[in-house]
């Protein structure tokens, strides 16, 4: 795999172990790893795009090789400060017409970096997004979950958490019939410090996105996946009401990681959207 550079030159660049892969003069593509991921989740996406594209990777607070020394609890208490981390990326490598790709959460954490600093941005995608995990019966939304499932979802997660991995891991794969990319995603979840990732997990499972997403101007592809436990047809089909300008795409996949599972079908669903974007 081609390596432009590991950046460590100044800070956001060096916490997050940023990498730049591919063609040193092509255009952007950032991948922005979800919760319990890591850059490496990117693997099998990557050689789609590295003979066309400057690809960008790094890893999220807590997760993979950023530095745990700079971890701040009340900075990560909100999808905010990720997005703060994305945007301070962005600026150090000076990252200009950019296309972004957010899986799970991260769709969201892409979505309040692109409001802040629109210029930079030229497309979004998001891989299987939600804006709200929890049901608002007042509005008749339906998240997927209730509030109460959430409360057990986050409560298990502080008693045991190598247990709560172990659960976690091939529901939101969703792909039984695969059973190693369930226990993959597992590890993955348990590479990450416990106490960053019931940050994490808080500030995922609690925030409502929905509201910021209709000031969101940046056109949007919405990938879906089929019986994906975390993102709903429902709660996808709210994402894609409230964006000024989506495409949604449904993938012939199953589960809430198709970039793991379906990566030669996820790569090219993204490949299309940017050729006919062009």
């Amino acid at each position: 795999m081609p390596t432009l550079a590991v950046h460590g030159r100044s800070t956001a660049t060096a916490r997050h172990r940023v990498r730049s892969l591919g063609r040193a003069d092509g255009p952007v593509l950032l991948l922005v790893h979800g919760f319990g991921g890591d850059q490496h989740s990117w693997n099998g996406l990557l050689p789609a795009f590295l003979a066309t594209h400057r690809v960008v990777v790094f890893d999220q607070a807590g997760a993979g090789g950023f530095d745990a020394t700079t971890y701040d609890r009340e900075r990560y208490s909100s999808l905010d400060g990720y997005a703060d981390d994305l945007l301070a990326v962005c600026e150090e490598l000076d990252l200009r017409d950019v296309v972004l790709v957010g899986h799970s959460v991260s769709s969201m954490i892409a979505a309040r970096t692109a409001l802040r600093a629109p210029d930079r941005f030229q497309r979004l995608v998001m891989l299987a997004p939600s804006a709200r995990y929890i049901d608002d019966p007042a509005t008749g939304y339906d998240g997927g979950f209730s509030a109460e499932d959430i409360d057990e979802l986050l409560d298990s997660l502080s008693r045991n958490y190598l247990s709560w991995t172990a659960d976690v891991g091939p529901m939101v794969m969703g792909v039984p019939d695969r059973p190693e990319l369930g226990d993959e995603l597992t590890a993955s979840f348990r590479a990450l410090h416990p106490g960053t990732a019931r940050d994490f997990a808080r500030a995922t499972f609690l925030t409502d996105s929905r509201d910021l997403l209709t000031r969101l101007t940046t056109p949007t592809l919405v990938l879906q996946c089929r019986d994906d436990a975390l993102a709903p047809d429902s709660a996808v089909r709210e994402v894609v009401a409230r964006l000024p300008q989506a495409t949604l795409v449904p993938l012939d996949a199953s589960g809430h990681c198709p970039h793991l599972s379906a990566p030669a079908q996820t790569a090219q669903a993204i490949q299309t959207y940017l050729d006919g974007s062009a």
